[in-house]
């Protein structure tokens, strides 16, 4: 069964068409119109078909046993840690923004901050060293 839904993400409505099978186990009936492409098959359309990966860190970044390395490149929106601040593992330390997505940054272990080094609004690359336990 095709059902046409109205779907609403951050404010911007979008109309979709579903196909529904009605019964599990039987295959989905075929499609009375052709399907409308999703955005990763429009990127992959518009992408070169012989992308590279991404390139590694670069060899200069290098974690040391306490330092709290960026799971990926994005923008510092906030430092809710403290130099010297004792903090429990799980707790909350930084949060980072890439493709309107945060990415929350939590204490590796219990322990005591003892450098930041990154700054509201700073870039950061995948990698780098955002802070620094005891």
């Amino acid at each position: 069964m095709i059902k046409n839904l109205r779907v609403t993400v951050d404010g911007k409505t979008y109309e979709v068409t579903v196909e529904v099978p009605e019964e599990a186990g039987l295959p989905p009936a075929p499609s009375r119109q052709p399907a409308a492409p999703t955005a990763a098959a429009a990127a992959a359309a518009i992408a070169p078909a012989t992308q590279s990966p991404p390139p590694p860190a670069s060899p200069s970044v290098s974690a040391g046993p306490g330092d709290i390395p960026s799971p990926l490149s994005g923008r510092v929106t906030a430092v809710i840690a403290q130099v010297g601040q004792s903090v429990l593992e799980g707790d909350h330390l930084l949060t980072l923004e890439a493709m309107k997505m945060n990415t929350f940054i939590f204490a590796p272990r219990s322990g005591k901050v003892i450098e930041i080094k990154v700054a509201v609004g700073a870039a950061v690359d995948e990698g780098q060293t955002l802070a620094r336990m005891e």
